[in-house]
């Protein structure tokens, strides 16, 4: 009786750590999976967080290089929805080599397409006296058009180069 007792226990305990190790198994493939997965996860986030430099993607957009002022270095951009926010460390105005002025609030937003920047919040340039917000730049062989209530062409020559902001106190 005791040879069938130990046979019987035998088997049930054989049958009980096949189940427990496979178990285990099942345990550390999805723990392995979900490493990978988070693994995976980490990475892309880093690719997606290592961006190019801002003039960098405004010249893949068909946009002048130097519209932004040189120290706007830090940007989130959305190929999904096409939204770009760039951040300025003050607020500041940039000279460019036409006379014009453009004054940056902190916080820049807008819609990025092919040879457009639209639905801008954050910029603004001086017409005659008056500052007047700008809302779209669109570019056009080699002029740049400022639409701020009115459109105006700009060369676009003269916002090839990034140029420094000067601080400002308001925007």
């Amino acid at each position: 009786m005791d040879q069938i007792l130990n046979k019987a226990g035998s088997y049930w305990f054989s049958q009980k750590a096949t189940k427990e190790i496979s178990s285990v198994g099942d345990d550390i493939n999805s723990l392995q999976s979900s490493i990978s997965g988070g693994a995976s996860w980490l990475v892309n986030k880093v690719k997606g967080s290592m961006q190019k430099p801002l003039p960098e993607l405004l010249k893949e957009y068909d946009l002048a290089v130097g519209i932004f002022p040189q120290d706007a270095t830090n940007y989130e951009f959305s190929q999904e929805t096409g939204k770009l926010t760039v951040y300025i460390p003050s607020v500041c105005e940039v000279g460019y080599r036409d006379s014009s002025v453009l004054r940056f609030f902190t916080t820049v937003t807008g819609y990025l397409k092919k040879g457009r920047l639209e639905d801008i919040q954050g910029i603004k340039t001086k017409v005659t006296l008056l500052w007047v917000k700008v809302t779209c730049i669109s570019s056009g062989g080699s002029k740049l058009n400022f639409q701020a209530g009115m459109s105006r062409s700009r060369s676009r020559e003269a916002y090839e180069v990034s140029r420094d902001g000067i601080t400002v106190e308001k925007f």
